[in-house]
């Protein structure tokens, strides 16, 4: 049998240029989306996939990232004394979502680097990582659909989906046979960060979900600076590839690259649109402009 997956690290550390001037004070993991900062979206997903614990990878000034998933008994109160019964219950689930467990990153060395500052915490266990800016709609929960497949292999999961054209530039790209067994699972052969267009072995991006074996964080630590000169958790991954199969996976949903601003445009429509309390109004608005 598999070991249960009880934990998931979201490295969000970074400083968020691509939202300037909106992040020179707030964590790019705290912009609202709808009715919620990205990171809820990201650590409720993980919830959904059975982990309890909550491994932020932070850094300096991003305090207010700890604080969201903390108790505010101020605010507790003041909606208590208000009889605001329904928006008190909404305060005090999120705290109740899991235990949250905060860990920095003091520079800013890499997704591998990132991924790494966990290990103590992690220990010898599997366990998820959830990058923030990667919004993923989907029935059943992205990160629920790769712990199944995890229970189904007994390897690690990487989440992928094709990218047509020179976008693949901007991923990690896998060579990948399909598993015969299963179209959505992929083995993986060999894996490219950020590759040329005309280098990239398949059109298959990983995207930020990951289920990783614990002996990744023995191979991170021997790793060298790749792309961008940073600690890339690709080539620990393909490090991996030498010990035990990994597999790419096809989940099922729609990705929004919110940490870019016309991803987080796209999705504050898509999701907007399918709230149940705003969605209506919302569309009727949206109606009145010659789109």
């Amino acid at each position: 049998m598999t070991q249960k997956i009880r934990k998931a690290v979201f490295p969000a550390a970074g400083l968020g240029t691509r939202f300037l001037p909106a992040t020179k004070s707030i964590p790019k993991e705290m912009l609202c989306l709808v009715d919620k900062p990205l990171i809820q979206y990201g650590v409720e997903e993980a919830v959904a996939a059975g982990c309890t614990e909550i491994i932020l990878i932070s850094s300096r000034g991003k305090a207010s990232m700890e604080d969201h998933f903390d108790r505010s008994p101020e605010l507790e109160a003041n909606l208590a004394a208000k009889n605001k019964t329904a928006l008190l219950e909404v305060a005090k689930s999120v705290a109740k979502l899991a235990k949250i467990t905060v860990t920095r990153q003091s520079e800013p060395l890499g997704l591998g680097h990132a991924v790494l500052q966990a290990k103590e915490l992690v220990g010898n266990e599997p366990f998820c990582v959830i990058l923030p800016d990667d919004i993923v709609d989907a029935k059943k929960a992205c990160m629920k659909q790769m712990v199944e497949a995890f229970e189904a292999t007994g390897s690690s999961i990487i989440a992928s989906e094709v990218v047509e054209g020179a976008a693949i530039q901007n991923y990690g790209c896998l060579a990948v046979t399909p598993d015969p067994r299963d179209p959505r699972l992929l083995e993986i052969s060999d894996m490219v960060e950020k590759p040329k267009p005309e280098e990239a072995p398949s059109q298959n991006a990983i995207i930020g979900r990951y289920l990783l074996t614990p002996r990744i964080f023995e191979l991170l630590e021997k790793i060298t600076p790749g792309a961008g000169g940073e600690l890339q958790l690709t080539d620990g991954i393909k490090a991996l590839l030498q010990y035990e199969k990994v597999y790419g996976f096809t989940y099922e949903g729609k990705r929004f690259d919110a940490g870019d601003k016309l991803g987080f445009l796209k999705a504050t429509v898509e999701l907007g649109l399918k709230n149940e309390k705003l969605g209506a109004d919302f569309r009727s608005w949206l109606k009145q402009f010659p789109l």
